[in-house]
């Protein structure tokens, strides 16, 4: 056997141990992610049932949008190992999930601009979610690089609609507790963002994509 063939040989291992360890984390992936949409969901029907608003479903039917891609979503070309990458993508999807709707808080606008800028967040995201289909996932990774649609307004436009989706549900359900959820979730998020696109600048294609969109989440700012 020459050094060649003993290489392969050596390698053989380690490759199904890391395909083992990729099909593992993504069960666990989909299994935290449904557990977090279930706790929100019942939430939010309580939430419902006892007085408060009907359209705290607008945002739950988001979350449940991003709940269905990561189930049915592809394998990655690559994935990201890193502990801290996992957990900041672990805290910035499981932060948004933790926010509670409230019966008998009026909310901090008319309830037509909350309305409005949860329906935005909701068809900004469908349209970002539909150029990207099943490439979409939690922990960052290369499914496939987007350049298209919403993805000419800025780099991660599903977290630009989730942003602007959850201005309005807090609006809707102004509360110290929902402020520090989504504040976290947030700051979580920009380091997420971070995280991902250091796993894209391997491929090819991504300098040309940051210099056509320059700006990440906000245009103009960030």
């Amino acid at each position: 056997m020459d050094m060649a063939e003993q290489t392969v040989v050596a390698a053989a291992p380690a490759n199904v141990a890391r395909g083992r360890l990729l099909v593992g984390l993504d069960i666990v992936e989909k299994l935290f992610v449904l557990s977090l949409f279930a706790l929100m969901a019942w939430r939010v029907y309580q939430s419902v049932g006892s007085g408060g608003s009907w359209l705290n479903y607008l945002q739950l039917s988001a979350e449940a949008l991003a709940v269905g891609l990561i189930l049915l979503r592809r394998r990655a070309s690559e994935l990201s190992l890193i502990p801290m990458d996992w957990a900041l993508a672990v805290g910035a999807t499981a932060a948004p999930l933790l926010v509670r709707p409230l019966a008998h808080t009026a909310p901090l606008v008319p309830i037509g601009i909350c309305a409005g800028l949860m329906l935005t967040g909701l068809l900004f995201q469908v349209l970002a979610k539909l150029t990207l289909r099943f490439s979409f996932g939690m922990a960052p990774a290369n499914r496939g690089l987007k350049v298209t649609g919403p993805y000419r307004v800025v780099r991660h436009p599903i977290y630009a609609a989730y942003l602007i989706g959850q201005v309005g549900f807090f609006l809707l359900n102004p509360s110290i507790w929902n402020a520090a959820v989504y504040g976290v979730g947030l700051g979580l998020q920009i380091f997420r963002i971070a995280a991902e696109e250091r796993v894209l600048a391997h491929d090819a294609g991504f300098a040309g994509f940051r210099a056509a969109t320059p700006y990440r989440l906000i245009p103009g700012v960030y």
